[in-house]
């Protein structure tokens, strides 16, 4: 998921103070705190692998190369474990009371990329081979499960463990089955009564996104012993989040500037994705025709144009707007520390605006 969203299409929350240079000035200092606080932690249980899969963890973390030497690339931003630890730190507790939450969030995260990257084909991440082009599929498969295996030993070590892991297995139960929608998606015709409606793609999108960033929000709490209405409250707000965050990214997958995201234009039309936009047009009096050129793959920018005029773009970023909404009603409604709240505020203004 990556880019910028158009100037202007979704609101940061009702509060003067959070705005959306406020939120670019926060970000980076939220960011880099819960690096700094995490990333000792994280290396310590990567630390406990076997070596090679250890190696092919911390390329997958952007740590090293291929074959050790020190990595040259960026890895990513942590916004998961940033999660984690604003998560705990809005039940009340300290920001290191998030730390393991984190840990055991972005072992999971990769954990998932990792076999994402096999499942679609996809041959780069951020600039690079993806661990299956570089190592080969099967010891992909490998490091991932190690990541998974890791997480649940690093969830289970602490106190209120066997309620994290519970809280950890649902949401992965979750993004599994949301998988398992968006590959079987791809069978499912353009049109009639068996396409792929919105309906259809919400119930996906939370699942595959929303699970896990709801996961980040409340797992650091979970592991502080908070009330469930706090963690309820952070999980929503999370899958929320998620949901907004997959159609910004889907809006970006057609009309994104290739400078900014990284893919070439209309790169999701080409590929045949069904993605929110498009599912939005095809149920319009120009479905018909949009569903031609998507089967064929021809005049991906005329379908762009149809997609646009059918009202597939307002449509997604008014849901978009929905689901941020969502996110800030129930911020405002739970009993978290304002502290924290301002800076998840911030740094979901982040999340549906900049490069993830």
């Amino acid at each position: 998921m990556s880019g910028s969203l158009p100037p202007g299409a979704l609101p940061t929350g009702p509060h003067p103070a959070d705005t959306p240079a406020r939120a670019a000035d926060d970000v980076p200092h939220i960011l880099t705190r819960c690096r700094a606080l995490v990333r000792p932690a994280l290396e310590e249980a990567v630390g406990r692998l076997h070596p090679w899969v250890g190696e092919m963890a911390a390329y997958s973390f952007g740590w090293c190369e291929v074959g050790g030497a020190p990595a040259v690339a960026s890895g990513g931003k942590g916004v998961r474990q940033a999660l984690a630890v604003l998560g705990a730190e809005a039940a009340g507790a300290p920001e290191r009371a998030g730390v393991a939450a984190a840990v055991a969030v972005e072992l999971v995260h990769t954990f998932s990329l990792l076999h994402d990257d096999i499942m679609d084909g996809d041959g780069d991440r951020r600039g690079r081979p993806t661990v299956w082009k570089a190592y080969g599929t099967g010891p992909a498969v490998l490091a991932g499960d190690a990541l998974f295996a890791l997480a649940v030993e690093t969830l289970a070590a602490e106190r209120g463990g066997a309620h994290a892991v519970r809280a950890l297995s649902v949401a992965l139960g979750d993004l599994v089955r949301g998988q398992a929608d968006d590959l079987l998606f791809a069978g499912r015709p353009w049109t009639g009564p068996e396409r792929v409606r919105p309906d259809d793609y919400r119930a996906m999108a939370e699942h595959k996104t929303g699970a896990l960033l709801g996961c980040a929000a409340a797992l650091g709490a979970v592991l502080t012993g908070a009330e469930p209405e706090t963690v309820a409250a952070l999980d929503r707000a999370g899958r929320h989040l998620g949901v907004a965050f997959q159609i910004v990214d889907d809006v970006l997958g057609i009309w994104g500037d290739p400078r900014v995201t990284g893919k070439p234009v209309h790169g999701d039309l080409r590929e045949g994705k069904k993605t929110f936009p498009v599912l939005v047009a095809l149920g319009s009096p120009a479905g018909d025709r949009i569903a031609g050129l998507l089967e064929s793959g021809d005049a991906p920018e005329t379908a762009a144009a149809l997609i646009e005029e059918a009202g597939g773009r307002a449509a997604a970023l008014a849901e978009a707007r929905r689901h941020i909404t969502a996110v800030e009603t129930v911020l405002a409604g739970a009993p978290l520390a304002p502290g924290a709240v301002r800076a998840t505020r911030s740094l979901l203004a982040y999340l549906v605006r900049r490069d993830v």
